[in-house]
């Protein structure tokens, strides 16, 4: 899907869930549909044979453009499918659940775990960045001035009861990767440039003591709390423009964030950000059940998927 569209346009262009479903088919098998099952061509098409129109004749699987996706099990259209992943990916602050749900004249349960399953379609496996790339942290919670004051911690720092997230941008390609961690030590904050950068790269950061000792990398600091917020190719500017636009999105679109979805969230911008084009390949192999999204304790088991 070229962007952007205009609303008139993407209606005009998917019509009904027919129009809708053989883009999806296009998009998913470029070369010709394929079993997800055994990835054999020898597929029987079955038009009248709904919801499974396809049948493998090797392994003998009835299957659909929805099967083993993060539409897998969905009763709503393709259409709303479609409308749903260009308003999610096209709009630089995202769309609320509420929002989707008057949009799309579905239940509200059913546009929250919808907008999840596409966030879910971001989830990618990391692959280590050459660099130069910079590292910054922030924090994501509720001002303790706005707190009930049986609620406030007083613990007298702006970050208290917030939860921490770490990012990198990968200044070549630039991409984003993002993590929520537990907690902003060194050991935590350093095992996550340690995932993401190769040894030896250019390392760009603040002044924290955190990222003090990163020897194994060509590591350079600026010192905001001096004023400093560059110096030639040493700064954080790249990655702190995205926290920006993050913190725009919770506080003007979303509002709040669990902490127990926060990682969604975060991979739903750092992969906007890094994905201009269709999304659908990503929906393929990646499933989130109803139960899976709302019985994990918190972000911790759902972030180690």
């Amino acid at each position: 899907m070229s962007m952007p569209l205009t609303l008139p346009q993407l209606f005009d262009r998917f019509p009904d869930d027919a129009a809708a479903e053989r883009w999806l088919v296009r998009q998913r098998w470029p070369d010709g549909v394929r079993c997800p099952s055994c990835a054999s061509d020898n597929v029987q098409t079955r038009p009248t044979r709904k919801p499974q129109p396809y049948r493998c004749r090797a392994c003998r699987r009835d299957f659909s453009v929805k099967t083993d996706t993060v539409m897998h099990g969905s009763n709503l259209g393709c259409r709303v499918w479609v409308i749903a992943l260009y308003l999610l990916t096209s709009r630089p602050k995202g769309v609320s659940s509420r929002q989707l749900h008057r949009d799309l004249g579905i239940s509200y349960k059913a546009a929250w775990h919808l907008s999840h399953r596409i966030r879910e379609a971001y989830r990618t496996d990391p692959v280590l960045c050459r660099g130069p790339a910079e590292v910054d942290e922030t924090y994501v919670g509720g001002r303790e001035t706005n707190k009930h004051a049986d609620k406030k911690l007083r613990a007298g720092r702006g970050t208290v009861g917030k939860t921490p997230l770490v990012g990198l941008k990968n200044r070549p390609a630039n991409a984003i990767r993002v993590a929520v961690v537990p907690d902003n030590r060194q050991a935590t904050l350093q095992a996550f440039v340690r995932a993401h950068l190769q040894p030896g790269a250019r390392l760009y950061t603040d002044e924290a003591a955190a990222y003090r000792g990163l020897s194994d990398y060509r590591h350079a600091s600026v010192h905001h709390g001096g004023g400093e917020y560059g110096r030639g190719p040493v700064h954080t500017n790249g990655i702190e423009s995205f926290w920006a636009l993050f913190k725009r999105g919770f506080r003007g679109t979303y509002h709040s964030m669990s902490p127990k979805h926060l990682h969604r969230y975060a991979r739903e911008f750092a992969g906007r950000h890094n994905h201009k084009a269709c999304l659908v390949q990503g929906l393929e192999g990646k499933r989130l059940t109803y139960w899976e999204l709302t019985s994990s304790p918190s972000w911790e088991a759902s972030a180690s998927r």
